[in-house]
């Protein structure tokens, strides 16, 4: 997936979600998605290549890592609870350093919609869960058909 495609499904995805609010605190060139005041992904380019910051379960994001060359540690970010999604680009992006991460890169496995869905979908239910209860726009739980378990 192209990063300009990873940065248009996972905006149209997030700003579906309740009580979503987009704000630029650090300068134009970057779209803080925040519910209720608390940041869930941040888009941005990373030395020429679109690219979001998403939180992650600090499991999920090292195996992530492991298995994706577009999912790297965050960038400026704690790294072991956000993660970089950048989508794959074209032999020349290589120069440009991006999926390489500080990991030494994935197993060759490609980024697609379905999981960009799941990891956009778990970054805001991670974010809503740490609300007080009565802030809570949905239940972290079982939003977005999650089970809960």
């Amino acid at each position: 997936m192209d990063p300009d495609t990873v940065l248009t499904l996972a905006h149209d995805q997030a700003i579906q979600y309740p009580s979503v609010e987009i704000e630029q605190p650090f300068g134009s060139e970057y779209d803080v998605f925040k519910v209720r005041g608390k940041m869930f992904m941040m888009h941005f380019n990373l030395r020429g290549v679109p690219s979001i910051n998403l939180k992650i379960d600090p499991l999920d994001g090292e195996v992530l890592c492991d298995a994706y060359e577009e999912i790297t540690p965050g960038y400026h970010m704690n790294k072991k609870h956000w993660v970089t999604v950048a989508g794959a680009g074209t032999d020349d992006d290589e120069s440009v350093g991006i999926g390489t991460g500080d990991r030494g890169g994935g197993s060759g496995n490609l980024l697609d919609s379905e999981l960009l869905h799941d990891l956009v979908l778990e970054s805001y239910c991670l974010v809503v869960a740490k609300l007080p209860k009565k802030d809570r726009p949905v239940d972290p739980k079982t939003f977005g058909g999650r089970d809960g378990g």
